[in-house]
């Protein structure tokens, strides 16, 4: 098996994936034994932000599974896990006030949010069609099928590196609309903070291993070239 020298970054993206992986459950469950001082849950701080943005015929509904939180812009709906829709600790009006900041950002059609729901699509199809066009490539030694790969992988790495911003951006609309709203006092903020910023680095990390990935397939590509 031959070591590519690009593959030790990519070994240190994944570490990072794994360990942002343990970092978000660790920062949640730490903060979700801490009750805010409005005892308000999840669910009504996604109501209250909800409808004072006038999306009242949002609804929210409640989803299985752990950190499972997600706002559907498709049926647009805000769907909470069960600890994040009945919870009224810190981590779960942080997560909550997150996607209700989605909603909000659909309902601006804020720049970067609307470029990845329109580019979806492609990155869905090239994420799983990639893998097989590069391990095709390689062991038939055929570069125009690593060249396809990084063409259509291309887009997949765009998807991951767009979805930097608008989940950072969420994330700040979240702590601004709970300060606004008195929801959130500001010796609560740091709390949010870190629960935030915990979930932020999990789509960094994503962001940095797929571009890893392209880099790479590139630089075989182009020695394969040099070679021929």
């Amino acid at each position: 098996m031959i070591f590519h020298p690009m593959d030790f970054l990519i070994f240190l993206a994944l570490g990072i994936s794994i360990w942002a992986q343990f970092r978000v459950k660790g920062n949640f469950n730490k903060w979700a034994q801490v009750p805010t001082k409005t005892g308000m849950s999840g669910a009504e701080t996604a109501r209250r932000l909800l409808d004072e943005n006038g999306l009242h015929s949002i609804p929210i509904e409640v989803v299985p599974g752990t950190l499972s939180d997600h706002y559907d812009p498709i049926s647009k709906v805000v769907r909470l896990s069960e600890a994040v829709y009945y919870g009224n600790s810190i981590a779960s009006i942080s997560v909550a006030a997150h996607e209700v900041g989605h909603a909000i950002q659909h309902k601006q059609s804020y720049g970067a949010l609307v470029l990845r729901h329109r580019i979806f699509p492609v990155a869905s199809i090239a994420s799983g069609a990639a893998p097989f066009l590069f391990l095709g490539g390689m062991l038939l030694n055929q570069l125009s099928l690593i060249g396809l790969g990084i063409i259509i992988f291309s887009a997949a790495v765009a998807f991951q590196l767009i979805t930097l911003p608008v989940e950072f951006n969420a994330s700040s609309r979240a702590r601004n609309l709970m300060l606004a709203e008195g929801i959130l006092y500001n010796n609560e903020e740091a709390g949010v903070k870190k629960v935030l910023n915990a979930a932020a680095l999990t789509y960094v990390a994503a962001a940095l291993l797929s571009l890893f990935e392209l880099i790479k397939f590139v630089m075989i590509f182009f020695q394969g070239q040099e070679e021929d």
